[in-house]
């Protein structure tokens, strides 16, 4: 199986000491030239380092190319009302030509809770309403009739088709998520180790829903510097079940880590 290799645009980063910033237009047009799978935005409204806005930056990845998937990872979904969260879906799904995907996920605590404030949102009840969302969110986006929790009735339009739907997250309730509503389940630098054991449990969550599993997408925090060793740590990876890694940018030079990444791609393709 060919693992898929995607990055991190430079909106932001994990590491609040060295916050990235970036020319989007610039950091997706470069990932589509050097063979690169898809392209991925960071999501919130205050974070603990300074954070474009995911929508904003994903139609401008859009609008500069051709080819290449976009993706939200993760969309918080919870942070803002579902019929406008699948409105933004629905449009950007349409100006990509039907390349988005969208990775959804709750937020974790590193964060802090002022953003769900800000956003006039609870931050202790974000995993329920994040399951009551992804229940609405397809039919919203394809500009089906959709009752909301307050018993309104509203159809968007236009629809769309429903983009791909992934679940981030660590804890088993993330898992039982994806399995619920996931094409794939997203994972913050899980080992292939905890690959190979999450992906037996997807399955049977997952048959519980007479579904098929979420396959794994996993988010290399953890990719070693050496290339002989990023090599190995992918093809183990691959050897694991995962279908794709997503490069963050490390330091200040987005550009290395995008030409890192699509070398290691290359060359791994050539091992496998």
């Amino acid at each position: 199986m060919t693992l898929e290799i995607g990055v991190i645009l430079p909106t932001s980063t994990p590491d609040p000491s060295t916050p990235i910033l970036g020319d989007i237009r610039e950091a997706a047009r470069l990932a589509e030239q050097l063979g690169l799978d898809s392209v991925w935005s960071t999501d919130h409204l205050i974070a603990s380092a300074p954070i474009l806005d995911s929508t904003a930056v994903l139609g401008v990845a859009a609008g500069a190319t051709e080819r290449i998937r976009i993706g939200y990872g993760v969309l918080l979904l919870a942070l803002r009302p579902v019929a406008w969260a699948a409105k933004q879906i629905s449009t950007l799904q349409y100006v990509s030509g039907g390349r988005l995907e969208v990775g959804v996920g709750t937020g974790g605590v590193n964060h802090g809770d002022i953003g769900w404030r800000a956003a006039g949102q609870s931050f202790a009840d974000r995993g329920p309403r994040t399951d009551e969302a992804l229940r609405r969110l397809p039919s919203l986006i394809a500009g089906e009739p959709t009752v909301l929790e307050d018993d309104t009735e509203v159809t968007l339009a236009p629809g769309a088709s429903v983009p791909p739907i992934f679940v981030g997250g660590e804890s088993l309730r993330a898992r039982r998520r994806a399995a619920e509503f996931g094409e794939a389940w997203i994972s913050i630098g899980a080992a292939p180790e905890d690959i190979a054991k999450h992906r037996a449990q997807l399955a049977e969550l997952a048959a519980a829903h007479e579904r098929p599993a979420p396959y794994p997408i996993v988010v290399a925090t953890n990719l070693a510097g050496d290339r002989k060793q990023a090599l190995d740590q992918l093809a183990a990876y691959a050897a694991a079940g995962t279908r794709r890694v997503v490069v963050p940018p490390t330091g200040a030079d987005w550009r290395a880590a995008y030409e890192s990444a699509a070398a290691l791609k290359q060359e791994l393709a050539a091992s496998l």
